[in-house]
């Protein structure tokens, strides 16, 4: 045998005999020990160590090992059998469940897995488009644990889920009913009332809230965190104010598309929730400077503001925010069309601008010019900025930008050019945009 062949001969025996010396050790390893391993798995690799042997099978297989489930990615192959199966697996271990976009779950399964799954905290059943209020219904009942359920774009449930999980679920602390359009402030009530620990509630799109349903969540929920009333579009100043009277916790707040708010909403937010880090407020046209000037000098902990199209905001909704927002991290001003250079000088000068700010959006701001360019240089730490229909930034001002910045992400577009008039000779038989064609 050549010296050639005697290494080969002698490296197979020493991974061979490694593979079986690590075979034997981990068969030595306490059952517990593996199963606390398995735990921290996710589904694809719990499957993959079933596998291996009969013995990995048992364990991978073995309820514990499966707490925690996120079955998003297999969505389009989840039929309600295979979370029947699952259910009567986990039983008493499974603490979170995700059946995001599974849209073949029914009622029939849900029903099972509350009824094996007692001890389940964290439920997510948004885009499951089958289930009724049969399936909340059965979680209330079983399920008292409960801590997060999500909804979203469940557009059979009604009022009735709300008052299922208020009467059997006094610990939830998450809801989420987005885009539920059965929803109304009846349903809202009857949640407040019994499920007075809820931090975070979200209902976007659901145009039936309204002012009663938030002064019935500022009532009993006072320590509410986030809300979520984006389009809720009867929402008026009379409910946020009492929000912001009674829930001095809150730190995020999206009221975008509520069109009849007015400042007097700003005001009560900046005179009661000094915590509030993140505000969107898109298309709240009533809103001015007064109101953001009375939040940039007392809520100092905001991070990330969506101003789109509050069209009556000027530069001086800017300076204010530059003295008083140090920690601003996102700015969205996309069609506020009375920002200018000079609003972006403020900024840039403030005590956010060069460390913090990393996304700031300005999309159809028709007065900012190049300079605008030339103040962000100095925000260092700026990723990402939206320019799109922004008419007088020029191509040259962006590479300028980039030269100072390498690593920002500049979205912009630039109509083509104009075909010069034809003066002599024959007119073209086809325009341009029909020869590119």
């Amino acid at each position: 045998m050549t010296n050639s062949g005697r290494n080969h001969h002698r490296f197979d025996q020493t991974f061979l005999g490694a593979t079986e010396l690590d075979d034997e050790l981990i068969k030595q390893l306490p059952k517990e020990v593996l199963l606390r391993v398995f735990s921290y798995l996710d589904v694809v690799s719990l499957c993959r160590c079933a596998q291996v042997c009969k013995y990995w099978n048992v364990l991978a297989l073995d309820g514990s090992s499966w707490q925690k489930i996120n079955l998003f990615d297999f969505q389009r192959d989840i039929e309600g059998p295979v979370i029947e199966n699952i259910s009567q697996r986990c039983r008493g271990f499974l603490k979170s469940l995700s059946l995001r976009g599974c849209q073949s779950v029914g009622d029939q399964s849900v029903r099972t897995l509350a009824n094996h799954c007692h001890n389940i905290e964290h439920l997510d059943l948004s885009d499951c488009k089958k289930i009724t209020d049969i399936s909340t219904q059965s979680i209330s009942r079983y399920c008292s644990k409960l801590t997060a359920i999500n909804l979203h774009s469940c557009s059979n449930i009604t009022d009735n889920s709300l008052k299922y999980l208020s009467d059997g679920c006094p610990n939830l602390m998450e809801i989420n009913v987005s885009w539920c359009h059965l929803i109304s402030e009846n349903g809202v009530e009857a949640l407040a009332r019994g499920c007075v620990k809820l931090r975070k509630f979200s209902s976007k799109g659901c145009k039936q809230i309204n002012d009663n349903a938030i002064m019935c969540l500022a009532k009993y929920c006072p320590d509410l965190m986030v809300l979520n009333l984006h389009s809720c579009e009867t929402i008026t100043d009379s409910s946020i104010r009492q929000l912001a009277a009674n829930c001095h916790k809150l730190q995020k707040l999206c009221v975008s598309k509520c069109a009849d708010l007015t400042d007097l909403t700003l005001l009560s937010l900046s005179q009661h929730n000094h915590l509030l880090n993140t505000l969107e407020v898109s298309g709240c046209r009533n809103f001015t400077d007064i109101g953001f000037q009375a939040l940039g000098r007392n809520c100092k902990y905001l991070e990330r503001m969506d101003l789109e199209e509050c069209s009556q905001i000027t530069d001086l909704t800017l300076a204010h925010l530059a003295t008083g927002c140090p920690s601003l991290e996102k700015l969205t001003l996309s069609h506020c069309e009375l920002i200018t250079d000079d609003g972006i000088r403020h900024l840039t000068t403030g005590s956010c601008a060069a460390e913090i700010l990393s996304v700031l959006e300005l999309d159809n701001c028709p007065l900012i010019t190049d300079r605008t360019l030339e103040h962000l240089v100095s925000c260092h730490n700026l990723q990402r900025i939206e320019l799109f229909d922004c008419q007088l930034i020029t191509r040259t001002a962006i590479r300028k930008l980039k030269n100072h910045l390498p690593n920002i992400k500049v979205h912009a577009y630039f109509a083509p050019g104009t075909p010069p008039a034809v003066t002599s000779g024959h007119r073209p038989r086809y325009c341009r945009c029909c020869e590119i064609l």
